[in-house]
């Protein structure tokens, strides 16, 4: 029985940790109104295009895992920006505030979420333990597919939260200066 070196595993683990703080994060910031944050759309903008071109160079031997990834940003993307029209908007004298869809991103998150349960429950059933089958995992096309869905709508919406906010702050300085940064 050949055991994966610890290496092999740290992206994988790098990827579980970044999905689960996102969609931790995520589901619990779908409750209702939220005062914009500072840092947090800059993160989203910056981790998840990290992380989709880490999984994107490791899947460029297989061209159809780098295709539904690719495909997926790029579903992810429209979702995104359909997301920010359903998104509502407030400035106020205490800050800039907003309110999501919470359907369309549960409905993303909760996609995810049966992906990666669906996949371990292969890995914990399978007859025998085999270091391809835990590293295909991230390597599956659909698995890129959904996960670059979920990148691409996160990036998107903070993207365009970014937008907002530059937007906002341009009609009223105040705005800016009066906001926290939760």
């Amino acid at each position: 029985m050949d055991i994966a070196h610890p290496t092999t595993l740290l992206l994988p683990a790098g990827i579980a940790v970044l999905v689960a703080w996102r969609l931790y994060s995520r589901v619990k910031r779908m409750v209702g109104r939220q005062r914009l944050s500072k840092v947090r759309p800059w993160l989203t903008a910056c981790l998840f295009p990290l992380l989709v071109a880490v999984l994107l160079l490791s899947s460029l031997a297989r061209p159809e895992a780098a295709l539904a990834l690719l495909a997926g940003v790029v579903a992810g993307a429209a979702l995104g920006l359909y997301g920010l029209r359903l998104t509502k908007f407030e400035q106020t004298p205490l800050g800039l505030f907003y309110t999501p869809n919470a359907h369309l991103g549960i409905a993303l998150s909760l996609l995810l979420i049966a992906r990666i349960g669906y996949r371990a429950a292969q890995l914990y059933f399978a007859s025998g333990a085999t270091q391809e089958a835990s590293t295909t995992f991230v390597r599956s096309p659909l698995t890129l597919l959904i996960f670059g869905t979920l990148a691409g709508y996160y990036v998107a919406y903070a993207i365009g939260l970014l937008r907002w906010r530059h937007r906002a702050n341009l009609g009223s300085p105040s705005v800016a200066s009066e906001q926290d940064g939760v």
